[in-house]
């Protein structure tokens, strides 16, 4: 039985904005990842607050959910062995400053804040994430 898991990617606004979703998605496939199901959709900024409500009490809160909603945004759900932690690897570092070459943010995120893409940090959240968005 392999280690198969299920994880949850965003490309965020500033990426699909510069058209770069296509270059995300074969970033993906070329590690081995398995795109499940996609979509592209747009948020309202209730939506946002929901979906990043873990992080409520940090003083970027406010901004994420902001950034999140203002802009079409891709969902995804990947499939491959130890999918969760392969594709935090593969994002690299939330700073794109700190990430290492090879890295989705290193490649293209822009800041902090604009970086590109979004992955769920557990087995438990990516659950919770893939059926935010993707549960009928």
């Amino acid at each position: 039985m392999s280690n198969s898991e299920q994880t949850l990617s965003i490309i965020k606004p500033d990426a699909v904005e510069r058209n770069l979703d296509s270059e995300i998605k074969l970033m993906f496939k070329n590690k081995g990842f398995k795109i499940v199901q996609e979509k592209k959709i747009q948020i309202e900024k209730s939506e946002a607050e929901r979906f990043y409500k873990v992080h409520e009490t940090k003083p970027f809160y406010k901004d994420l959910c902001e950034y999140l909603s203002s802009g079409p945004i891709v969902v995804m759900i990947l499939e491959k062995e130890n999918a969760v932690l392969a594709n935090r690897e593969l994002m690299g570092a939330t700073n794109p400053k700190d990430a290492i070459d090879g890295t989705i943010r290193k490649k293209y995120g822009l800041s902090i804040d604009k970086n590109s893409v979004h992955g769920s940090d557990s087995l438990e959240n990516a659950k919770l994430e893939i059926d935010f968005f993707f549960k009928d």
